[in-house]
């Protein structure tokens, strides 16, 4: 059986789509950002009760994950409006990642 060489299914993006996707991985830091605020509201908060603020440091722990993750998407959407390669900038967000992981294991 002879198996031949399979196109890409999808078209590369164009400039425009990569600075529209840059564009929306920075609104999602915002967002991400505002929810870090109100996890961080929660806790310091004299009307929240404990579990309200147990609640509230194990978000925090999502939140700093998330903002890591977006951090390391800005980085590769950064370098794709700059011309890099998906491959070179892939390589560049999983150091990033690789090195915020690195920081969180003791």
């Amino acid at each position: 059986m002879v198996y031949d060489y399979a196109k890409h299914k999808k078209d590369p993006l164009t400039e425009d789509e990569i600075k529209e996707k840059a564009k929306e991985i920075r609104e999602e830091l915002k967002e991400v950002l505002k929810w870090k605020k109100e996890e961080e509201a929660k806790l310091k908060s004299s009307k929240s009760s404990p579990q309200r603020k147990a609640a509230a440091k194990r978000a925090l722990k999502k939140v700093a994950r998330r903002i890591n993750t977006v951090n390391g998407q800005i980085i590769y959407w950064d370098l794709r409006v700059k011309g890099e390669s998906h491959f070179r900038a892939g390589i560049e967000m999983h150091e990033y990642w690789a090195r915020c992981n690195e920081k969180e294991t003791p």
